[in-house]
């Protein structure tokens, strides 16, 4: 399939590999943003091409990961009410929350379905007048604009039983405080370019000045991943740090404009929670005040829910890359996909699932 087979050539992953060894002459560390990278990562073994010196650590981009606990549990509560029909995607139905998930909420007589678009949701109150209908809204700035879209559609429809749980988070304000943070270690990143592909990267350059930390824009194949971190290392050796996109077939420097226009008319900046790590400043967002009657946390009044994480699972310092998942005295027992005690070892794009599942146990 184009740009599949392409991009996953053994031959040219071999030399973009024998090149980064020639090239490297003292240790680097990498963090790839996005889930979806270090799932690429870890199956197709590319940390294992690499030199030595290069570590590549796991970051905070998986968007179902860093959902924050309070979320899940405010999502349990509007899912557990008779009158609700509790819409999402099917990746935050096994997500734990303090005491259980969005599973047992549908076992115990709950409403949860599975939809494949927000816009399903929207269509499902159409059909349900007499029940609310929520949809779970989740995610990174990818999945921001076609949540915006089907708050606009409710808006011009008039639907009064239509309501979406906010929880968005966005990636500069992450790299930020990646960068802030005493214990850092991260020296260049591998930017999402799903992300980018809507938001363009004009966000990065001044943190890459400010930071004195190369991006590199990059795809989720082994031969772009392998190409990012070329790029990395080839100005960390130069002792240069700038934006670089090396995703271009599908994002450019200003992204998608009109999606960009929806989000602003929709969302605006807030400080989000993230799980396992706290607040970040202005990293998430939240409905306008021309669209807060479709707030549900407002609607359903869950917003004071407070909730403590489990003492021994570490996924915190996972997703800021303090750790690897074996390094966590839980994974693969107690913690395992069955019996997740983290939202990283449950999710499609989580680190300790990526580990469990390609059999990354030392």
């Amino acid at each position: 399939m184009k740009y599949l087979a392409e991009f996953r050539n053994g031959e040219i992953a071999q030399r973009l590999a024998a090149e980064i060894r020639r090239m490297t002459t003292r240790p680097w560390a990498i963090m790839e943003v996005c889930g979806g990278q270090t799932h690429a990562i870890i199956r197709n073994g590319i940390d294992q091409l690499l030199p030595p010196e290069i570590e590549l650590i796991h970051g905070p981009g998986c968007p179902v990961c860093v959902t924050p606990l309070e979320a899940i549990d405010k999502a349990l509560a509007i899912a557990a009410r008779p009158d609700v029909i509790f819409c999402s995607f099917g990746d935050m139905l096994r997500v734990p929350g303090s005491r259980h998930d969005l599973f047992r909420v549908k076992s115990e007589g709950g409403d949860v379905r599975v939809v494949y678009s927000p816009l399903d949701a929207v269509a499902i109150a159409r059909d349900n007048p007499h029940k609310q209908v929520v949809f779970f809204g989740i995610g990174f700035e990818t999945t921001a604009p076609a949540n915006a879209m089907a708050v606009v559609v409710a808006k011009r429809q008039g639907l009064k039983n239509f309501s979406m749980l906010v929880s968005h988070a966005l990636v500069p304000p992450a790299i930020e405080a990646i960068m802030n943070s005493p214990s850092n270690r991260v020296q260049a990143f591998l930017a999402a370019g799903h992300v980018c592909s809507v938001m363009g990267y004009w966000q990065y350059p001044p943190l890459a000045e400010k930071y004195r930390a190369p991006i590199v824009v990059t795809g989720f194949e082994p031969l772009d991943i392998l190409e990012g971190i070329r790029r990395a290392v080839r100005q960390l050796e130069a002792g240069t740090a700038y934006v670089e996109n090396a995703y271009p077939r599908a994002v450019t420097f200003e992204g998608n404009q009109p999606a960009q226009r929806m989000l602003a008319e929709v969302f605006e900046p807030t400080d989000r929670v993230w799980r396992g790590i706290g607040i970040i400043p202005n990293s998430g967002w939240r409905l306008r005040d021309a669209y807060r009657e479709f707030d549900a946390e407002a609607r359903f009044n869950v917003a004071d829910i407070r909730t403590q994480e489990s003492p021994i699972c570490r996924s915190g310092d996972v997703l800021q890359g303090k750790i690897k998942p074996t390094e966590c005295p839980a994974f693969g027992d107690p913690c395992t996909p069955r019996t997740p005690l983290g939202a990283t070892m449950v999710s499609s794009e989580g680190a300790c699932a990526a580990y469990y599942n390609y059999g990354r146990f030392a």
